[in-house]
């Protein structure tokens, strides 16, 4: 029963776990209406925190609702890096039913795992000389 769950270590909790991924944003995952911001963690599995206002969502009831979607998709990717992830939402949220958004969300995680692996610094080769580059 532990793949099902969504513990406490998944999930960035201090103000300084934001603030490291907004002030060293390596992935930008854009969409109409949402937003994915990530940085690589040391810890071997990926961390979420979510960002939605009043102004894009103004009842309490449809923010909730939209993050309890962005949870459990998240809850659901097997193949996640480890990557500390923030998720934005953006107008228009209201708009879209349950099945939409779900939809929506597995694309986004799709592409942050593509771009994950592009963004992966690869070893450089040595140079025929045995020197570096000057």
């Amino acid at each position: 029963m532990r793949a099902l769950s969504f513990p406490k270590s998944h999930r960035l909790l201090k103000p300084g776990d934001y603030g490291k991924v907004f002030n060293d944003v390596r992935i930008r995952v854009p969409h109409r209406n949402f937003l994915i911001l990530a940085t690589p963690n040391e810890l071997g599995h990926a961390r979420i925190g979510l960002v939605f206002s009043k102004k894009n969502l103004k009842l309490a009831v449809q923010r909730n609702r939209v993050k309890r979607r962005v949870r459990e998709t998240f809850r659901l990717q097997p193949d996640l890096p480890g990557l500390d992830i923030i998720v934005l939402g953006r107008q228009g949220l209201t708009q879209l039913d349950n099945q939409t958004v779900t939809a929506t969300l597995n694309d986004l995680w799709s592409r942050l795992v593509r771009k994950h692996r592009h963004a992966q610094p690869s070893t450089p080769a040595p140079s025929p000389t045995g020197k570096g580059s000057d």
